[in-house]
């Protein structure tokens, strides 16, 4: 995915055979670097022929499950999140470690968050989480067979854990009483493959 970035001026969008021609980055001026994201300010050169400045957030990526217990249920986190000034009902998610695959990255989490390792991951695709500013790409899954282990929380996750049952977290996403966006999403395909 770096790779990508590096080279093709921009995150590497898949194009149909008769779409238009992507934008092309001219230059790139790093602007800040934390831990967690690197922001950009990227001259480009649009499909129209017109030259824009753009403000680019870049992220590593991270992975986020639906976990369902033999039982029906879902295991969801409540999370404190600083940025929204509260807590938010949301599926185990996080960031991909250096050289990690979305699927180990998914494995890791759930358990680090839920305590349950999971037995089988089904992936439900991948969404761009804010394609306006950011080239944050979430992969998505459904967790299954899940072994009860142990919590590992690190010092910034400050959560419970709540179980609903799966028809009523999906309904829950479609009908916005959940607010974060990739547990929306996540439900919502969790929700379309187990009614196939």
């Amino acid at each position: 995915m770096a790779k990508d970035r590096e080279e093709g001026g921009g995150p590497n969008v898949a194009s149909a055979p008769n779409s238009p021609k992507p934008g092309e980055r001219l230059e790139s001026r790093e602007v800040f670097r934390g831990k967690t994201i690197r922001l950009d300010v990227d001259r480009v050169r649009l499909p129209n022929g017109k030259e824009m400045d753009f403000e680019m957030i870049h992220h590593v990526g991270a992975a986020a499950v639906v976990p369902v217990l033999s039982t029906g249920e879902v295991l969801l986190i409540r999370q404190y999140r600083y940025a929204t000034g509260g807590y938010l009902l949301e599926v185990p998610a996080g960031k991909l470690d250096p050289g990690e695959s979305p699927e180990t990255c998914a494995r890791r989490e759930v358990e680090e968050e839920t305590g349950y390792r999971p037995g089988e991951l089904t992936p439900l695709g991948w969404i761009w989480t804010t394609p306006g500013f950011a080239d944050e790409k979430i992969w998505l899954y459904l967790a299954t067979d899940l072994a009860e282990t142990k919590q590992a929380l690190q010092e910034d996750e400050i959560l419970t854990l709540e179980r609903l049952p799966f028809e009523e977290a999906v309904d829950k996403a479609a009908s916005g009483e959940i607010h974060d966006s990739k547990t929306v999403c996540a439900l919502l395909r969790a929700g379309r493959h187990a009614f196939r």
